[in-house]
């Protein structure tokens, strides 16, 4: 129970229910919010000027004022005025004079003509104020005029009716509104909790991402307690992968030292062979372990090189290089073998000095590599070119490009070792293979 009551089903529901019974009461609630205020009041209490009384008792009181002299007509009106509060009352001679005006803010003409008086009596006419218009004995002596405001004529309740239709429709927009608004909470919560999920999830560089905060245990909240669980066990898991790259890294190096001592010996025995009075096929298979001792030491180095390099520890001391000369003492330690195995070598070097800031083992090792990937995969186009421009450095060969495999192809380690080393020195390269040949360049850092 206490499991649904947390759901967001559920709350979803309840709003939707809430809705359902409370708005079809809203109209009545707001004719009850409406009249309400006035229903409070006490009208026993109220003071209400009734307009049939008033409008009779002003024209007995024209009535009373045509035997009457101008001061008394004014001293009389004076009297109704103190008699009804919050009244207004001028009176206009026959001769179109105004002669006495209770509101001296009111605009009350000084003098008036027939169509003057029509045109009031008009506008008056059931308007506000409430206005009673009445002649002096029959005409002779004008005419007085009574003015009280309408909301001193009725009850608050019937001041209502003019407001009813306003306030009607304010009360219902107000508990519409109380709805979106409601409405509007509850899937902006629900919003934030997946933005801020989303977000967390949005990580670059592999990177695992950090544990949210779980809310409520509703849907979401057990979605955000399951992708905390997930990262526990991601983080766990790269944990243990991180211990068993380094021990993976620890046997690579240590197998790697291991090794070379064997290899050593072997070396040293097949050499001593070489001198013993042997047949010609054992001259040749002595020929062939020598080979095969070369490239498995290569092997060695290159995998120990790799590894020492993707820990960080492969020693690395930049210095401004003088790349024509170190291309120079490169290609006079291969260039023997590249005459050996039958290969044009095209050298053309920068015409000025160059200098590139390197580390000048790591470039020379560089250079190693693409040699002997040359000498080992690309053989067979008997053509190797060495470029130097002034950014970039080109190698090229007219083997049957990287995607034949040829006699000698291995794990591709030896272009492993470049792709660290150039990213390191923060220079850039790029292959370019085809069945006619590769193109590697390498751009300065």
């Amino acid at each position: 129970m206490k499991k649904l009551s947390r759901s967001l089903q559920t709350k979803y529901l309840v709003l939707i229910i809430s809705a359902m019974f409370i708005l079809p009461i809203a109209f009545p609630l707001a004719s009850f919010v409406v009249y309400l205020p006035a229903l409070l009041v006490n009208y026993n209490k109220m003071e209400v000027y009734q307009s049939d009384e008033i409008e009779s008792e002003w024209h007995e009181k024209a009535m009373t004022l045509q035997n009457l002299t101008d001061s008394e007509i004014i001293d009389s009106l004076k009297e109704t005025v103190n008699e009804l509060e919050h009244s207004s009352v001028f009176w206009v001679d026959n001769t179109g004079k105004t002669r006495f005006t209770s509101n001296e803010k009111a605009r009350v003409p000084e003098i008036w003509n027939a169509s003057d008086i029509v045109l009031f009596m008009k506008e008056s006419y059931g308007g506000d104020p409430f206005t009673v218009v009445s002649f002096i004995g029959e005409e002779k002596n004008g005419l007085i005029v009574l003015q009280i405001d309408r909301k001193y004529m009725d009850y608050p309740i019937q001041q209502l009716e003019n407001y009813f239709e306003i306030i009607y429709a304010i009360v219902v927009g107000l508990l519409l509104l109380l709805f979106i608004i409601l409405f509007w909470l509850f899937f902006r919560t629900i919003q934030k909790r997946i933005v801020r999920l989303q977000s967390t999830m949005d990580i670059e560089n592999q990177n695992i991402p950090s544990k949210v905060k779980v809310g409520e245990m509703d849907e979401l909240g057990q979605l955000e307690d399951s992708f905390n669980k997930m990262i526990e066990r991601l983080e766990v898991g790269r944990l243990r992968e991180q211990e068993e790259e380094k021990l993976r890294k620890e046997l690579i190096a240590n197998l790697s030292h291991d090794l070379r001592t064997p290899l050593a010996t072997i070396r040293a025995h097949a050499y001593s062979l070489k001198n013993e009075d042997i047949s010609p096929e054992g001259q040749e298979s002595i020929t062939i372990i020598d080979k095969k001792i070369d490239h498995l030491h290569t092997l060695i180095e290159n995998l120990l090189s790799y590894t020492l390099l993707s820990s960080g520890k492969y020693s690395y001391k930049p210095k401004d290089v003088d790349v024509n000369r170190a291309i120079r003492l490169s290609l006079s330690a291969w260039y023997p073998i590249f005459e050996k195995e039958g290969l044009e070598v095209d050298v053309q070097l920068f015409e000025k000095t160059l200098s590139w800031r390197m580390d000048p083992n790591w470039f020379e090792r560089i250079l190693d590599n693409l040699f002997q990937n040359v000498v080992r995969h690309a053989k067979s186009g008997k053509y190797i070119g060495i470029l130097c421009e002034e950014d970039k450095i080109i190698i090229k060969d007219r083997g049957p490009g990287m995607k034949k495999k040829s006699e000698q192809s291995g794990v591709g380690i030896g272009l492993s070792i470049i792709e660290l080393m150039t990213k390191e020195m923060g220079m850039i390269w790029t292959i370019d293979s085809s069945n006619e040949g590769t193109t590697i360049t390498i751009t300065k850092p």
